[in-house]
Parts: C-alpha cells; sequence; structure tokens
C-alpha cells in the first residue's frame, strides 16, 4: 500500500504491515518518507484511542497541514479492540491517495 499527495510518496509498506482502525489504514513508522512529516500543534483526543499527534505532510509544493495523525502513546485497552499495539502508526487525510498500487 502506498500514501501519496501529488506526487510524494508520504509512506510505503505491505498490506500485511497495516492495520485499520475505523476505516482508516495505518501504516508502520517504518514505512514513512523521511523528511516528509513535520509535527503539528493541533491537539485531539479520542475517548478510546488516547491523545492524537497531528502532523503536517508533503515536500515541495506538495504539502497539507494536519493531513497525518498517530497515536505515539495509546490507550492500552484500544490494543484489545484493534487486535495489536498501532503506537505510532500513521493515518492520513481522506485528501491524500491512500492505494495498492
Amino acid at each position: 500500500m502506498k500514501a501519496v499527495l501529488g506526487n510524494t510518496v508520504l509512506a510505503e509498506a505491505p498490506t500485511e504491515d497495516l492495520v485499520k482502525i475505523e476505516g482508516n489504514w495505518y501504516f508502520p513508522p517504518s514505512s514513512l518518507t523521511e523528511g516528509a512529516f513535520e509535527t503539528s500543534p493541533t491537539a485531539y483526543h479520542c475517548p478510546w484511542k488516547g491523545d492524537a499527534q497531528y502532523w503536517n505532510v508533503g515536500t515541495g509544493d506538495d504539502r497539507m497541514e494536519d493531513g497525518a495523525w498517530s497515536y505515539p502513546q495509546p490507550i492500552p485497552s484500544s490494543f484489545d479492540r484493534v487486535g495489536q499495539d498501532y503506537s505510532g502508526y500513521v493515518a492520513f487525510d481522506r485528501r491524500v491517495t491512500v492505494s495498492d498500487d
């Protein structure tokens, strides 16, 4: 699977390495393109996953504020609901193309 914004590949990993939560594909940290992520100050708290970290994503002209998010330290009980530890995995805004191309 790939996550692409314009001409920039943001992440790429085999489908079996991803986690699907609430309709969003979460990519493992090791699959992220170096230099394509910048910490965003946007705050969000999910009642069952915990505090999210938002990311501004892209490079050059392909940039999107708050285009991705992750849960660096999810609430441990959420692992049972998801089926595995997804700490630091990153999901993308719907405007980022996520496909198996």
